[in-house]
């Protein structure tokens, strides 16, 4: 049986102000849950599941429109009783693919990566565990559960509120990303109770009773730094933009491209710039954008999936799906579509 995916994309995000589900607002102009879903595809996994909740239409809209090859079912959350419970509105998807494993991921933390999904797989699979938990080791873990290791692995999570002084010392963090054997979930998922503060059903606890039924359980220590950010408000929802914006244009610096100024810059994860261009300050790279090699991309510049031959000088000019030819020159203030 294939390997599977379930998405949590039901939380509302009241914090957010926002009329649509907060896995929808957009980081570099692409919604959370396509910085998800598209990270899966890239680990070569497609049976996804993503559960919806407050205005699910929206998440229907947007997977209706979008283009990948992913095969995505959705199912809906109508209470938002905790990421448990969200789970368990996907039981009959589950059922269906018994016999994989089954990834659980928040579909409001946009920075899990291909490396870390199929790494924390290999491990899960050679470890032959009911449970692999994504972590990460941050500087200051307050407010994460804090992941307890044995000799054989892991024992649980340990909500940071009922950690002792000792425990919270320790700087492993639950990114909320997990591989579960989909057996052994299901085995549990109808145990969980919401024997908490909040009368919230957690997935956490999925992880202590598959270890009491016997089965391994581990943890996988993401190399991203960032896997676990998430956002809960548009402060947040900033941040985020700015940790991406900063690693996408970093990674072109790295490969030789020049940027007279980064102010105002933003470059999409899907834009393509040939070697020798120069980018200036204000300029904004969206879609699948192309510059050719040696262009000159002036400030003021807007360009969303057009493609910019080489050689090609574009002056303050708006340039929106369409080819412009080698050797161009484009503006001051033109408007091409």
């Amino acid at each position: 049986m294939a390997d599977n995916v379930i998405i949590l994309a039901g939380g509302q995000g009241k914090r957010m102000k926002s009329d649509k589900p907060k896995a929808l607002c957009k980081v570099l102009g692409e919604p959370m849950l396509e910085w998800v879903i598209s990270a899966c595809e890239q680990a070569g996994i497609s049976d996804i599941c993503v559960v919806k909740g407050f205005m699910g239409e929206y998440i229907d809209e947007y997977l209706s429109a979008r283009q990948g090859a992913a095969s995505i079912v959705t199912v809906e959350q109508k209470e938002r009783l905790g990421t448990g419970h969200a789970v368990m509105q996907a039981a009959d998807y589950l059922r269906a693919r018994n016999g994989g494993n089954t990834l659980v991921l928040c579909g409001d933390a946009p920075f899990i990566d291909r490396d870390t999904i199929a790494g924390a797989l290999e491990l899960h699979k050679a470890g032959n565990c009911g449970v692999t938990v994504v972590t990460s080791k941050i500087g200051d873990p307050t407010g994460y559960g804090r992941v307890i290791r044995t000799d054989s692995g892991i024992s649980g999570i340990v909500e940071h509120k009922d950690c002792t002084p000792q425990q919270r010392e320790i700087n492993e963090i639950n990114s909320g990303c997990y591989w579960f054997e989909t057996q052994a979930l299901l085995d549990v998922l109808c145990e969980i109770k919401p024997n908490n503060a909040q009368g919230e059903y957690y997935l956490t606890d999925c992880v202590e009773l598959i270890i009491a039924k016997g089965k391994r359980a581990d943890a996988f220590i993401s190399a991203n730094p960032n896997v676990s950010l998430g956002a809960n408000d548009r402060k947040g929802l900033l941040e985020l933009n700015d940790i991406a914006r900063k690693d996408v244009i970093g990674k072109w610096l790295d490969a030789g491209i020049e940027f007279t100024c980064t102010d105002g810059v933003s470059v999409g994860r899907n834009v393509v710039i040939g070697i020798g261009s120069t980018i200036c300050q204000n300029v904004t790279l969206s879609g699948d954008t192309v510059i050719g090699r040696d262009c000159y991309i002036g400030q003021g510049s807007v360009i969303d999936s057009a493609s910019i031959g080489d050689g090609s000088i574009v002056l303050a000019s708006h340039i929106y799906g369409t080819d412009i030819a080698p050797s161009s020159s484009v503006g001051p203030f033109e408007f091409r579509k």
